[in-house]
């Protein structure tokens, strides 16, 4: 089985790196934390280096926060690119800026490897049920060799074009989802303000046109009142960021993607950066002095 060395094990990236160790690859782990103990415990090789990790993996995969702390992995003191890269792959599955993106597989590839921009949509559920959908940029050689992994992670995995595409396929992903939560957050305030019950309106919403594995899942946490992060509010308005500056670069609005951000800095303001993004719900309750349940 293939060597594949993986960095950054957070919320995302530990189910992840353990659906890897289950099809029985030998995974090179790195983190800026103590790497889970279930990890290391099923065989996996703890490194104290980016650079630890490109020495012994074939395949590297990054699964990390930010574009800063992708460019920091790949090109830091001890970093991936200082370690032997010729004729290996590496598969960048954070969500970070498209043009920065085309900028690393530049760098990547001039050092005799393959870079695949791999971002994935799912959330926290998606990837402990290795349901992930996974949005592919990069050579179709490469795409080719690491789908079998991919498959180890994702059901629905699409090689979407060149270096950058899979970032920009998942900003669009992002604008979606943001205003889509608004949509049920709206629409359920406003049958509880009405004095229906959102959860038998939700209910009823499912069997109909307007039924989205959002009023599915973020629905049912807004009824509930749960909004222990999956996907944090300060995440969502990092990708909305890297929407609103690409939108400024191509010279085009968009104007319910900068709504949908606003609502989210009212969370942030009210303490909100690490609720779930289902949370957006509750700027609207707070316009609206009305909650769209009680917990």
């Amino acid at each position: 089985m293939t060597n594949i060395g993986f960095i950054g094990l957070g919320t995302m990236g530990r189910p992840m790196a353990g659906h890897l160790q289950a099809a029985g690859h030998r995974l090179f782990l790195h983190d800026v934390v103590p790497v889970a103990p279930e990890l290391v415990a099923a065989g996996g090789v703890v490194c104290k280096s980016a650079k630890d990790v490109a020495e012994q993996a074939e395949i590297v995969i990054i699964m990390v926060p930010d574009t800063p702390h992708v460019e920091a992995v790949l090109f830091g003191p001890d970093g991936v690119a200082k370690g032997p890269l010729k004729g290996k792959i590496v598969v960048d599955m954070s969500s970070i800026s498209p043009l920065a993106t085309k900028e690393f597989g530049k760098k990547v590839e001039a050092l005799g490897a393959d870079y695949l921009d791999a971002p994935v949509s799912g959330g926290e559920v998606g990837a402990k049920a290795a349901s992930l959908t996974i949005m592919v940029g990069g050579p179709e050689r490469a795409f080719n060799a690491v789908k079998p992994i991919f498959d180890k992670m994702g059901k629905n995995v699409t090689l979407v074009g060149a270096n950058g595409d899979g970032q920009t396929t998942k900003v669009a992903n992002q604008i979606i989802v943001a205003l889509t939560i608004e949509a049920v957050g709206e629409a359920l305030l406003f049958a509880s303000k009405a004095g229906a019950d959102p959860a038998l309106v939700r209910q009823a919403l499912m069997g109909g046109f307007a039924s989205s594995r959002i009023l599915e899942v973020h629905g049912e946490r807004m009824v509930k009142r749960n909004f222990e992060p999956g996907f944090r509010i300060e995440l969502h308005q990092k990708d909305l960021n890297l929407a609103l500056e690409g939108a400024r670069a191509l010279g085009i609005s968009l104007p319910s993607t900068a709504v949908a951000q606003q609502l989210f800095s009212s969370c942030t303001a009210h303490g909100g950066k690490a609720w779930d993004h289902s949370g957006m719900v509750r700027a609207l309750e707070m316009m609206a002095s009305h909650e769209v349940a009680k917990a």
